[in-house]
């Protein structure tokens, strides 16, 4: 008997994702979340814009469709993504979700940050990420939280964003 047994064929159709990233911050860089450029004294180390919360909004849509991660599709050895603004990668994976024939139904994803104070830009956030992905913002969900000064995020050494999606196959 498989898994699925007795479930409705519609609920097959849908699929989870789950996405995770971690940056560590680094001088000189700005401090881009989600789209917006929070104004802090660094921002986070890596070869594209480092925007960890795209970085794992993106990688639960490509696990929802089975699809690797976001280094898989843009690796960071390809100079191409040199700096490349996170927001437009997420656009290509949408389109990929689509392509894989799937639509993009919920999003939901944390911050995890000891500081900046992130509560002030979590609308636009909100707005960038529908927009990237072609989804209604009240489809979109961003909260951020401290870590109550524990882990590397608490000792203001990086910040990390969780990111959960639904998909469904539509045919």
């Amino acid at each position: 008997m498989s898994v699925a047994a007795g479930v409705p064929a519609d609920l097959m159709r849908l699929r989870t994702g789950v996405g995770y990233d971690v940056h560590a911050f680094a001088e000189g860089r700005p401090l881009v979340l989600g789209g917006v450029n929070v104004p802090h004294t660094r921002g986070l180390a890596g070869h594209s814009d480092a925007d960890v919360l795209a970085h794992a909004v993106a990688d639960a849509l490509l696990g929802a469709v089975r699809g690797g991660d976001i280094g898989k599709l843009f690796p960071d050895t390809d100079p191409a993504y040199a700096g490349a603004d996170s927001l437009v990668l997420l656009a290509a994976v949408a389109e990929k979700v689509r392509a894989e024939g799937f639509a993009i139904i919920d999003v939901d994803s944390v911050i995890a940050a000891q500081a900046p104070k992130l509560s002030p830009y979590r609308d636009c956030m909100r707005e960038n990420l529908a927009r990237a992905m072609g989804i209604a913002v009240e489809n979109v969900g961003v909260k951020a939280t401290t870590t109550e000064r524990l882990g590397f995020e608490g000792r203001e050494e990086g910040i990390s964003a969780t990111a959960t999606c639904l998909v469904c196959r539509i045919d």
